[in-house]
C-alpha cells in the first residue's frame, strides 16, 4: 500500500474536520475526485482508522470506510484483491476491540456490517460469527459491548443469512440480557432481538417459543432504562416494543397482561422523567390498539383505566403541541373522579372514551348527565373547559341523547361563551351541539346568532375561527330558517376570505370557506347565486396560495357548489378538474431527496411516530439516517397533503354525479388517477378513491340510458360496451385492494359502495367476479378478513363478540353487500343463502351488540325481499329467529324484526295461517307508543303496521279483524317510516274491495288519515301509485257518502274539483 497515498488521504481528512468552511469544501471536493473513486481508498481508510491519533479523524475514516464498502453495491470492495479483503476482515474486529472511543467503535462496527452484507451471502467470512460469539462472552465488559453491537449492526443488514443460527443466538442473548455490569450490552441485545423478530414466521414454532421465553428479561431491560433515566436507551427499546406490537406474528400474545401492567407502572410513576413516562404510556396505547383482543380476553381494561385516571389528573403543559403524561393517558382512558384536577381529567377521559363504544354508554347516560351538567358550572375554569370538550365528543357519538338535553346544555354553554377563558371551548361545544339540533334549532337561533355575530366582531382570531364554524353548523341545522341571517353573516365574514398570513389567518380563511358552502346548502341556489361567481374566484385563489389546508377547503367547496347548483356548475369543470387531478398526482414528501417506503410512511402516519430504520437518499455512496431528518416536519407535510388528496379524490365523484354528461371528457383520466390511489398508505385516500370510483360507475351507468335489469346469476340485460369497459377497469383493482386492506373503515366503505352499485347496475356489475365478491362478505362475516386479523389470536379461537363499534359497522356493511347480492341474483341466490344463513344468524345473540343484532335481522329482511318465493325452504328457521328478535329489549331490533316478518309473510309460499295469532301477538307490544316516544319506537310501530298490512293482504281470513283493526288504524298515519305506507294502504284497499263493512266503523278516522297523507304541504309519504289508487278510493267513497268526504276536506281530490 502506498504510504504517500495514505498520508495524503489522512491530511485531507484532518482538513475536513477543521472549523474552516472553505478548507472543508476544498478537501471534500479533492477526496471525492482523487480518492473515493479508487478501491485503494478502502485499505487506506482502514489503516487510518487503525493508526490515526486523532479521534475525529478515526471517526470520519470509519464513516467514509462504510460508505466506500457499500458504494455501487459493493463494487469498490469487490475490486480489492482477495488478500487485501482478508487482511481487513481479520484486522477490523480486533481493531474495534482496541478502540477506546465509543463513537468510533460504533461507526467501525457498521463497517463490519457493510462488509458482512457482501461477504456472508458469498460464504467468505466464516470466522465472523465465532469471533462475535467469543467477544460477546468475553470476561471484559468492553469486549461484550463491542461484540453485541457488531452483531446487532450485522443482523440489521443480513438476518436472512443467519436463520440457521437463531437458536444459538437466543441462548447467547439469554445471557446478555442479564449482563451483570453493562446496561449497554442489555440494551443492544434487546435491539438485536427486535431485528430478529421481524424475520420469524408464525410457522417457526421453536423460534417463537425461544423468543417468547426472553420477553420477561427484555421488559426488565426497558424498566431499567426508565428507572435510571436512560432516555436514549429507553427510546430505542420502546421502538423495539412498537415493532413487536405491530408484527403479524403472535410473539407477545401471552405476555400482554404483564406488559400492560409494566407499562402502566412506568407511566404512572411520577418519580420518573416525564418524557420517559410519555414513552411508556404511548407504548401502552400501542398495546391497546394492536392487541385489542388480548386486552378484552384478559379483562385488562378495568385495571388499565384505574391506573390511568390519576395520570389524567396531572397538570397539562400550556402548549397544545407539547406531550405530557396526562395527554398520553387521555388517549386511552375513560372514567370519573372528584377534585378539580381529577374532575378535569375525568371530563376529558369521558369525552375520549365514548368513541367506538357509544352503544355501551347509552344506558349509563342518566348517571353521566348530572356530572356533565355540574362540570359546565364548576368553580374551576379548567373543569368547565374540559366539560365543553366532553360535550363535543358526546354530540358526535350520542346524537339523540345530546339533542334531548338541549334545554339544559344550550343555556349553560351560552353562559360560558361570555367568559374569555372558556369562550373558545364553549363555541366548540356549541358547534358540535348545533350539528345535531335539527328539530329544535328554531327556538334558539335568534339568541345564538346574536351572540355569535357579536363574537365575530370582538373575539381574537382563534375564537373567530370556532365561531365561524359554529355559524356554519347553525345554518346546517336550521336550513331555510337561516335565511334572515344569511346576508348579514356574509357581510361579517367575507373579508376573512382575503386573509393570507400563515397559521391562524389561513385556518380562519379555510373555515370561512367551509361555512359559506354550508350557507349555500341551507338557503338554496337561488338565494346564493349572486355570491356564487365571487366565491368560486376566492376558492380558486385559495388553491394558488401554496397551502394544503386551503386547497382542501377549496376542493370541499367545489363539491358543495356542485351539489347545490348541479349542472350549472359544469362551466367551472375545465378549471376545477385539472386542479383535483393535480392534487391526486402530487408527491407528499416534504424533501424530495428523502425516500420513504410505503410501509415506513404508513407506520409513521398511522401511529404519529417515526419509522425507526434508515432510509437511503441519493446514490449508493451517500445515506441518510432518519435520526438526522426532521421526521415530525416530514410527516406533517405528508399528513396535510394526504388529507388534501383525500378530499380531492372524494370531490371527483361528487362532481360527476352533479354535472352528469358535462363531466364525460374527464371520466377516463379521473378513473385512472383514482385507481392509482387505491394502494396508497393513507386509509382516507383509499376510502375516498373507492367511493368516487363506484360513484363514477353508478353515474356513468345512469347516463347510458340503461334498460331495467333482471335478477339472476346469468346476465339477461348486458351493460353497454362503454359501461362494461369502465366496470372492468374499476372493479378488479378494488377487489385487489381488498385482499391487503388492513383498515376496517375502508373495507366497510368498499362493501357499502359495492352494495349500492350492485343495487343500481344489477348482476352485470359482478359478472365474472361474483364468487370473489361473495367471498368478501363471507370473510368479513367469519371475521377472517385481512383487516380483522389479530396475530395473537389462535386459529381455532373465535373473535371476541364484545367488539368495538368499528367492527360492528364492518359487519353491518358486509350484510349490506349480501343483501345487494340477493337483490341482484333473486332466486339464484338460494345456494349462497344456505352458506350465509348461519354466518349472519350468529350475530343475533343476546351478548352481541345492538348494531350486530339489528343489522343481522335487517339483512335477512332485505335478503327475503330479493329472493322472494325462493326463501320458502328457510321459512320456519327464519320465523323462529324473528320471533326472538320481536322480543328483543331494543326497539331498533324490534323494528327490523317487524319488517322482516312482514317480508317473510309476503314472499314465502308456505301457509303461515297457523302462525298468524303468534305473529300478531309478538307485534302487539310495538304499537304501544306515545307521540314523544324515541324515534326507534316510532319506527318499530310503523314497521309493525306494515307487517300487519302484509298479513291482511296475504290471508285476510286468518286475521281476527275485530281485534286487529282498531289497533292497526289507530297507528295511522305513519310518522317515521313512510315506505311502510305501501303495505298499509294495500291492506286498506284490499279490505275496501273484499270486506268494506269491516272498515265502515273506522271511516271517519280513515278519511282523516287520507287527508293527512294527501296534504300537499307535507313531504310525499305514499308515492304516485298509492296516491292514484287512494284518489280512486275517495271517489268510490264519495259515491256512497259524499257528506263525509266533504267534511274531511277531501273533495278537492275529486274529478272536476
Amino acid at each position: 500500500m502506498d504510504p504517500i497515498f495514505i498520508q495524503n488521504l489522512h491530511n485531507l481528512l484532518v482538513q475536513t474536520v477543521s472549523p474552516d468552511t472553505n478548507s472543508v469544501k476544498a478537501a471534500t471536493a479533492q477526496l471525492n475526485t482523487d480518492f473515493y473513486k479508487t478501491p485503494a481508498c478502502i485499505p487506506a481508510l482502514a489503516s487510518i482508522l487503525a493508526s490515526s491519533p486523532e479521534q475525529p479523524v478515526r471517526q470520519l475514516a470509519a464513516v467514509e470506510l462504510r460508505k466506500r464498502v457499500a458504494q455501487n453495491s459493493g463494487n469498490l470492495w469487490i475490486s480489492l484483491s482477495q488478500n487485501e479483503r482478508e487482511e481487513i476482515k481479520s484486522r477490523l474486529p480486533e481493531l474495534i476491540l482496541a478502540e477506546v472511543d465509543n463513537l468510533v467503535r460504533h461507526s467501525a462496527a457498521r463497517v463490519v456490517a457493510a462488509i458482512a452484507t457482501i461477504e456472508i451471502p458469498l460464504g467468505t467470512w466464516g470466522q465472523l460469527l465465532p469471533f462475535l460469539h467469543q467477544t460477546c462472552t468475553s470476561p471484559q465488559v468492553s469486549h461484550r459491548e463491542v461484540g453485541i453491537y457488531i452483531l446487532f449492526t450485522v443482523l440489521e443488514n443480513i438476518v436472512e443469512g443467519f436463520q440457521e443460527h437463531l437458536q444459538s443466538f437466543f441462548k447467547l442473548f439469554e445471557q446478555l440480557l442479564v449482563d451483570p455490569i453493562s446496561i449497554d450490552v442489555r440494551i443492544t441485545t434487546v435491539r438485536a432481538l427486535g431485528v430478529i423478530a421481524q424475520y420469524i414466521d408464525s410457522d417457526d414454532k421453536d423460534d417463537l417459543k425461544a423468543f417468547q421465553a426472553l420477553l420477561p428479561s427484555m421488559i426488565q431491560v426497558i424498566g431499567q432504562c426508565v428507572e435510571t433515566g436512560n432516555e436514549t436507551g429507553a427510546r430505542q427499546l420502546f421502538d423495539v416494543l412498537e415493532t413487536l406490537l405491530i408484527l403479524e406474528v403472535p410473539i407477545l400474545g401471552r405476555h400482554i397482561p404483564e406488559l400492560a401492567h409494566f407499562l402502566l407502572q412506568c407511566g404512572g410513576n411520577r418519580n420518573f422523567e416525564g418524557e420517559l413516562r410519555v414513552l411508556a404510556l404511548n407504548a401502552l396505547n400501542w398495546t391497546v390498539q394492536y392487541k385489542k383482543s388480548k386486552i378484552q380476553s384478559n379483562n385488562l381494561a378495568p385495571a388499565i383505566l384505574e391506573g390511568l385516571m390519576p395520570i389524567a389528573t396531572e397538570e397539562e403543559p400550556e402548549d397544545l403541541d407539547d406531550d405530557a403524561p396526562s395527554r398520553s393517558a387521555l388517549r386511552i382512558i375513560d372514567g370519573l373522579s372528584p377534585d378539580p384536577q381529577n374532575r378535569r381529567g375525568a371530563m376529558l377521559a369521558l369525552g375520549v372514551s365514548v368513541e367506538g363504544c357509544s352503544e355501551y354508554m347509552t344506558p349509563l347516560m342518566n348517571e353521566v348527565w348530572p356530572i356533565i351538567e355540574a362540570g359546565l358550572v364548576d368553580g374551576d375554569t379548567s373543569v368547565r373547559k374540559a366539560s365543553c370538550v366532553a360535550v363535543s365528543c358526546l354530540c358526535e357519538w350520542l346524537e339523540d341523547e345530546c339533542a334531548a338535553k338541549h334545554a339544559v346544555l344550550i343555556p349553560r354553554i351560552m353562559d360560558l361563551m361570555n367568559n374569555a377563558e372558556t369562550q373558545r371551548s364553549a363555541c366548540t361545544a356549541l358547534d358540535a351541539l348545533l350539528e345535531i339540533l335539527q328539530d329544535v334549532i328554531d327556538q334558539y337561533l335568534p339568541l345564538i346568532m346574536e351572540r355569535l355575530a357579536g363574537l365575530l366582531e370582538t373575539a381574537p382570531l382563534p375564537v373567530k375561527a370556532v365561531v365561524t364554524g359554529a355559524i356554519g353548523s347553525a345554518a346546517h341545522a336550521s336550513k331555510s330558517g337561516f335565511l334572515p341571517y344569511f346576508q348579514p353573516t356574509m357581510a361579517h365574514i367575507q373579508h376573512f376570505l382575503v386573509l393570507t398570513g400563515e397559521g391562524e389567518e389561513i385556518e380562519l380563511r379555510g373555515i370561512t370557506m367551509d361555512a359559506i358552502g354550508t350557507f349555500a346548502e341551507a338557503v338554496g341556489k337561488d338565494i346564493f347565486r349572486p355570491y356564487f361567481p365571487d366565491m368560486m374566484k376566492q376558492a380558486f385563489q385559495g388553491i394558488e396560495m401554496g397551502s394544503a389546508r386551503l386547497r382542501e377547503c377549496s376542493f370541499l367547496f367545489f363539491g358543495v357548489m356542485a351539489r347545490v347548483f348541479g349542472e350549472e356548475f359544469a362551466q367551472y369543470l375545465p378549471n376545477v378538474v385539472p386542479a383535483l387531478l393535480a392534487s391526486c398526482k402530487q408527491d407528499e414528501h416534504g424533501d424530495e431527496s428523502i425516500s420513504l417506503s410505503v410501509a415506513d410512511a404508513s407506520s409513521a402516519f398511522a401511529s404519529g411516530s417515526s419509522p425507526a430504520n434508515a432510509a437511503a437518499a441519493g446514490d449508493a455512496d451517500t445515506s441518510v439516517v432518519l435520526e438526522d431528518v426532521n421526521l415530525d416536519k416530514l410527516m406533517d407535510v405528508n399528513s396535510a397533503i394526504a388529507v388534501e388528496k383525500e378530499i380531492a379524490a372524494d370531490t371527483i365523484g361528487t362532481l360527476f354525479a352533479a354535472c352528469k354528461a358535462h363531466f364525460f371528457p374527464y371520466v377516463e383520466q379521473s378513473a385512472l388517477e383514482l385507481v392509482a390511489l387505491l394502494p396508497h398508505y393513507y386509509e382516507g385516500i383509499r376510502k375516498s378513491a373507492t367511493d368516487s370510483l363506484l360513484e363514477i360507475v353508478r353515474t356513468f351507468y345512469d347516463l347510458s340510458d340503461p334498460q331495467e335489469w333482471k335478477p339472476g346469476a346469468n346476465v339477461v340485460v348486458p351493460l353497454s360496451p362503454s359501461v362494461k369497459e369502465l366496470v372492468d377497469h374499476v372493479l378488479i383493482p378494488l377487489l385487489e385492494m381488498y385482499e391487503t386492506e388492513d383498515n376496517k373503515s375502508v373495507a366497510s366503505s368498499l362493501c357499502v359502495g359495492l352494495a349500492e352499485t350492485i343495487n343500481k347496475v344489477g348482476p352485470a356489475f359482478v359478472e365474472g367476479q361474483l364468487e370473489t365478491v361473495c367471498n368478501i362478505a363471507i370473510q368479513i362475516l367469519e371475521q377472517k378478513a385481512f383487516c380483522q386479523q389479530d396475530p395473537d389470536q389462535d386459529e381455532a379461537e373465535e373473535a371476541p363478540e364484545d367488539q368495538a363499534e368499528y367492527d360492528s359497522v364492518l359487519i353491518s356493511s358486509a350484510g349490506d353487500l349480501v343483501s345487494a347480492l340477493a337483490q341482484a341474483l333473486g332466486s339464484d341466490f338460494t345456494p349462497a343463502f344456505n352458506r350465509f344463513f348461519p354466518l349472519i344468524a350468529k350475530y343475533y345473540k343476546k351478548n352481541r351488540s345492538l348494531s350486530d343484532r339489528s343489522s343481522a335481522i335487517g339483512c335477512f329482511a332485505e335478503i327475503i325481499a330479493g329472493m322472494k318465493s325462493a326463501i320458502t325452504p328457510s321459512t320456519l328457521p327464519l320465523l323462529d329467529l324473528f320471533y326472538r328478535a320481536l322480543g328483543d329489549a331494543d326497539a331498533e331490533v324490534q323494528s327490523n324484526a317487524a319488517f322482516a316478518v312482514g317480508q317473510l309473510v309476503e314472499n314465502t309460499q308456505d301457509d303461515l295461517a297457523p302462525q298468524y295469532l303468534h305473529i300478531l301477538g309478538a307485534l302487539r307490544p310495538l304499537f304501544n307508543v306515545t307521540p314523544d316516544s324515541p324515534a326507534a319506537k316510532l319506527n318499530a310501530k310503523d314497521n309493525a303496521a306494515g307487517a300487519v298490512g302484509r298479513l291482511i293482504v296475504r290471508n285476510m281470513p286468518a286475521v281476527p279483524l275485530d281485534q286487529v283493526l282498531p289497533i292497526f288504524i289507530d297507528a295511522l298515519p305513519l310518522k317515521n317510516d313512510y315506505l311502510e305506507n305501501r303495505p298499509v294502504f294495500r291492506a286498506i284497499f284490499h279490505l275496501f274491495q273484499t270486506n268494506g263493512a269491516a272498515l265502515y266503523p273506522f271511516l271517519d278516522r280513515l278519511l282523516q288519515v287520507f287527508a293527512h297523507v294527501l296534504d300537499p304541504s307535507h313531504a310525499d309519504q305514499i308515492g304516485d301509485d298509492i296516491r292514484a289508487d287512494l284518489i280512486q278510493l275517495i271517489v268510490a267513497i264519495n259515491r256512497e257518502d259524499p257528506a263525509k268526504v266533504q267534511a274531511s276536506g277531501l273533495a278537492i281530490w275529486l274529478p272536476g274539483a
